[in-house]
């Protein structure tokens, strides 16, 4: 089994490099509902991000920019338990994180996601009402690395 700092750069690098993020909600019904997300960690496709996610290399904070009226935010405020997957299936390698997500509403948040194409999702700016920021740090990790899988926990910093 690899060290505890290898596991951490491999799980950043599948961060980085993932196309697309999965996140699993639980609908009215107790089912899971999962979506493809736009990977904002990614950094060959959104280089700008980069400095979001400096200070969050240990904790895995993943950040999603989604419509208030998606399911999903109704969902969320029921239920805030989610599973957020990212993988490089190329590679073999791929983590799923679990725990509470949570609804941010810093308006300089929502202006740093600000992306050009925005506009089509917020045709109101960054400040659309419509704009959801949604925030996860998982409290669980879970994943596997070729031929070996991993699992840890990962304690409330605050």
């Amino acid at each position: 089994m690899e060290d505890e700092g290898n596991i951490k750069e491999t799980i950043l690098g599948i961060m980085e490099k993932a196309k697309t993020v999965y996140l699993a909600t639980i609908d009215e019904n107790g089912f899971p509902q999962t979506r493809a997300m736009e990977n904002l960690r990614n950094k060959e496709l959104y280089p700008d991000m980069e400095s979001l996610f400096l200070d969050h290399k240990d904790d895995f904070m993943s950040i999603f920019s989604t419509n208030t009226s998606s399911p999903k935010v109704g969902q969320i405020k029921s239920n805030p338990k989610v599973a957020v997957y990212y993988c490089t299936p190329n590679e073999w390698r791929g983590v799923m994180f679990g725990g509470e997500i949570e609804i941010n509403d810093d308006p300089e948040l929502k202006k740093a996601l600000w992306t050009e194409g925005s506009e089509k999702y917020y045709p109101q700016g960054y400040d659309d009402p419509d704009h959801t920021v949604l925030c996860f740090k998982p409290t669980i990790v879970k994943g596997w690395n070729q031929e070996e899988t991993f699992y840890f926990e990962i304690k409330d910093t605050n």
